[in-house]
This record gives structure tokens, C-alpha cells and sequence, in this order.
């Protein structure tokens, strides 16, 4: 049976209505608006004014969505507004913590593999960079259609807490990513624009310009610390093992985590430290929501209330 198309109340149609439209309004003005803004904001009022079913979708997604517009309203602010950009002590801690002895020169890992990769590497850092952000929103789709909607809130909710703090991190410590120490030296130029890095080879061996075209679009050259690259399967695979999915789901889980931190590294996106403070904050990320923010009362009322609503 067709489902009957139940209309949203006046309340929620005003409520919707009303931001979407400051939404725009203000990204127009402050950022820019791209055609992106216009497709997803269209995509996300048809799902919302669809059906009951759909709507319960639409606002099941606030969260990633949130994830999406904080990232890109970067552009407002930019980091190194805030603080100075680091460039060359970190560069020095990871070359004094982990250097590589080449030929008799000591190399940070990532400019050991600028010189050292081979074509399998290339394709697989690809595949397993590709997985960043689709693996855990496609998983966390899984859990809402599975009608694990409890689950699916805790996990939406914490992905996005996890990237609130790691933004807060790029505000605190500014930082260059490896691939700037390599081609600019250790003098920040604010105007750099983003840099595809090693993933250019997995572009070039493909034939495709997939990572350009994302790098392309980078809010932030200047946010390395931490990785939330590294982060995000971290979050996908407890929330995994919390769901006590097969194990085949859980061992692909880690090997996607544990191929993109090596990723990482080796395409110079990423120094070590950045992929060992991203893990550390996705799981303190875990820690306070799961023990602090679902424990106090005023928040729990909230998530009992955004939990019925989309039951």
C-alpha cells in the first residue's frame, strides 16, 4: 500500500522554511553560494515534505548535515585568524619521533614514500581514502533502516561531536600538513590552495581526477591536527562492535581504519602525530558523549525527544 502523505504542522513547515532560507541567505553572503548548497538544501526539503517516512529521514541526517555546513562555514573564520600556523615544529617532532635514515638523510616518513611507492600502494591508499566519510555515513544509514534508531542517534551524535572537536583543534593549533613542509618549505603563504598530495598518483593511474576535484574544494589547507581522516572509522568500528555486528563487518571495519591511517602517511596528508591525535579524538569524542553527555539530564531529555521523533 502507498503510504498516505501526511504534511508536516505549521510549526515544523515555518521552522524548516525559516532556516532554510537563512541558511542560504547567509551563505551567499559570507561564503559564497555553489551549486552544491542549492542541491543538497533542494534534496533535503524534498525528503523532509515527501512523507512521514521521509521526514523522519531528513531530520534523522541533522546531524551529518550539521557535519557538513560546520566544515564549510570554516571559510568564515579561517584558523590561522585565530592562532599562528605551526609548519616547522611539527615537522621537526614528527622528523625527531619517527625519522627514517635514507641514504644517510633522516626523512619523515611521508617524504620517505614520496620517493619509495609503488602503483598497488598508489590504488589501494585511493580505495581506502574513498571510504572516509561514505563507510561511516553509509553504515550509520544501515543502523536507521535496520530500525536501530537508538544506535543510529548515539552514532550520527557522536561523529558529529567527534569533528565539533577536532575543528576546535584546528582553531587551538593551526598546522600545515606534510605536503606543505615538502613543496613551500616552512614559511606559511595563506592563499595555498589545496593539494591532492600522494592521492595524485592513485588520479593519475586511474585516469580519473577524483581527489583533485575534492581538493580542490578544501575549506582549510592549514588543519592537519588533528586527523579526522583517522577519526571517523575509529567511531564506525566501536559503534560496530557496540551493535555487535558479524565479524566480517568488524574485521573490514578495522582494515578500512587501519588503511587509512596508513593513507595517510603515506600520500603526505598527514603526519603520525596527526593520525594518534585524531584516534585520541575520536575516542574521547566516545568517552564524553557515551559517559558524560548521555548521563546528564538536560541532554538526555533532548536525545529521548529527537529519538521519538524519529522512531
Amino acid at each position: 500500500m502507498k503510504e498516505t502523505i501526511v504534511l508536516p504542522s505549521k510549526k515544523e513547515t515555518g521552522t524548516v522554511i525559516g532556516l532554510t532560507v537563512l541558511f542560504l541567505l547567509l551563505t551567499a553572503v559570507c561564503i559564497g553560494l555553489r551549486p552544491e548548497h542549492v542541491f543538497m538544501t533542494g534534496l533535503y526539503l524534498l525528503l523532509f515534505f515527501a512523507g512521514k517516512t521521509t521526514r523522519k529521514l531528513a531530520v534523522a541526517l541533522l546531524p551529518f548535515a550539521l557535519f557538513g555546513i560546520s566544515y564549510d562555514w570554516m571559510r568564515v573564520f579561517p584558523n590561522y585568524e585565530a592562532n599562528p600556523i605551526d609548519v616547522e615544529s611539527l615537522y621537526n617532532l614528527e622528523k625527531s619521533l619517527f625519522g627514517i635514515n635514507d641514504n644517510g638523510n633522516i626523512l619523515i616518513p611521508c617524504e620517505y614514500f614520496v620517493s619509495h611507492n609503488c602503483q598497488t600502494a598508489d590504488f589501494l591508499a585511493g580505495i581506502f581514502y574513498l571510504c572516509w566519510v561514505p563507510v561511516p555515513i553509509a553504515f550509520g544509514l544501515w543502523l536507521y533502516l535496520k530500525g536501530k534508531r537508538d544506535l543510529y542517534l548515539r552514532f550520527s551524535m557522536v561523529f558529529l561531536f567527534v569533528n565539533l572537536i577536532g575543528f576546535a583543534g584546528y582553531y587551538i593549533h593551526p598546522a600545515a600538513p606534510p605536503w606543505y613542509a615538502i613543496n613551500y618549505g616552512f614559511t606559511p603563504v595563506l592563499d595555498t590552495p589545496g593539494n591532492v598530495a600522494g592521492l595524485g598518483r592513485f588520479d593519475a593511474l586511474t585516469g580519473l581526477s577524483i581527489f583533485d576535484s575534492i581538493y580542490g574544494r578544501n575549506a582549510n589547507v592549514f588543519a592537519a591536527v588533528p586527523s579526522l581522516h583517522a577519526a571517523y572509522m575509529v567511531v564506525a568500528l566501536c559503534y560496530a562492535i557496540i551493535n555487535k555486528c558479524n565479524k566480517f563487518v568488524i574485521v573490514l571495519f578495522a582494515i578500512i581504519m587501519t588503511g587509512i591511517w596508513g593513507t595517510a602517511v603515506y600520500t603526505s596528508h598527514h603526519y603520525i602525530i596527526d593520525v594518534t591525535l585524531g584516534i585520541c579524538c575520536a575516542l574521547l569524542g566516545i568517552l564524553i558523549f557515551e559517559k558524560g553527555l548521555m548521563k546528564a539530564g538536560w541532554f538526555k531529555n533532548f536525545f529521548n525527544r529527537y529519538y521519538n521523533y524519529i522512531k
